[in-house]
């Protein structure tokens, strides 16, 4: 290979134009080289997988069959973890850099665990509540992930089991989390939608999502037994009208009419109580 002219070498003998062109990492800038291509090699060598579709409608419902979620504003991402390392993939199956402290928090709170979690990565202010623009632009509370689905645990594939059966299996997983929580296991109530999601629009939250109980958890959109319902009323949505209003007006499942079973009461943790059976605690200040 002719070698470069006219250049001095630098940095443990390589020239300044190698160094121009990525051969030499700069360590005042970015993540290193090596954290970059492990993440490829880790993405390379482990099983693809692809978040469950989440199909859209504007109304809320009831429905004993359903279970019923907060929708966290931030990025979805599945969490592999493996051989002691952990990695956010996004939608497309493209590794998280810039949240790699992150995955390494969640792969030190998961020890010799092997699992695929689905979530939400998210960044709560000191009111507990998510901002996306702090988490675009690393501000503030570093961020967390709010773990609402598993889909393989220590060589087990779930993805054909019931998602009360997915859950139970996950909240199981995560009881092993000590302080402080990067990982955190998203809540849901079951049958009452629409309460949740009076209550979700009065704390100024993204939304909720619907999910049926039994599904299993499918990537194909039309088997999808998923839905998002957006408060039309959110107001970080401000500067992202486009895609939200797009998400907004457009429904392509079946319409369910159904009356309001249950009432919510607040208790002092201002948590939501649905038929006094379920009892979703909402992060500490969402309701000031």
């Amino acid at each position: 290979m002719p070698k470069a002219v006219g250049v001095k070498s630098n940095h443990c003998g390589r020239t300044r134009n190698a160094v121009s062109d990525g051969a030499f990492v700069a360590t005042h800038h970015g993540p290193s080289r090596l954290v970059w291509v492990l993440a490829i090699l880790i993405y390379i060598v482990s099983p693809h997988f692809q978040p469950m579709p989440l199909l859209k409608r504007v109304v809320p419902f009831d429905d004993p069959d359903w279970v019923f979620e907060l929708k966290y504003d931030g990025f979805r991402a599945l969490a592999v973890i493996e051989h002691g390392r952990a990695q956010l993939l996004s939608r497309n199956g493209h590794p998280f850099a810039s949240f790699s402290a992150l995955a390494e928090s969640i792969s030190d709170s998961l020890p010799n665990v092997r699992a695929v979690i689905d979530g939400e990565i998210c960044s709560l202010d000191r009111r507990g509540r998510p901002q996306f623009k702090n988490l675009m632009f690393h501000r503030e509370n570093p961020p967390c992930f709010f773990a609402f689905d598993l889909l393989t645990c220590d060589g087990n594939d779930l993805r054909t089991e019931r998602l009360l059966d997915r859950k139970q299996e996950l909240r199981r997983l995560l009881a092993r989390v000590s302080p402080p929580f990067p990982l955190r296991y998203a809540e849901h109530v079951e049958r009452s939608g629409r309460a949740l999601f009076q209550r979700v629009c009065e704390l100024n939250l993204e939304g909720i999502v619907a999910k049926q109980k039994f599904g299993p958890y499918v990537t194909e959109r039309e088997q999808s037994t998923g839905f998002k319902i957006l408060n039309r009323e959110y107001s970080q949505k401000d500067g992202r009208e486009e895609p939200f209003e797009r998400d907004l007006h457009s429904e392509p499942g079946p319409v369910w009419r159904c009356r309001v079973l249950c009432s919510v009461l607040l208790d002092t943790r201002w948590s939501v109580r649905i038929s006094r059976s379920i009892n979703v605690s909402f992060p500490e200040h969402f309701s000031h």
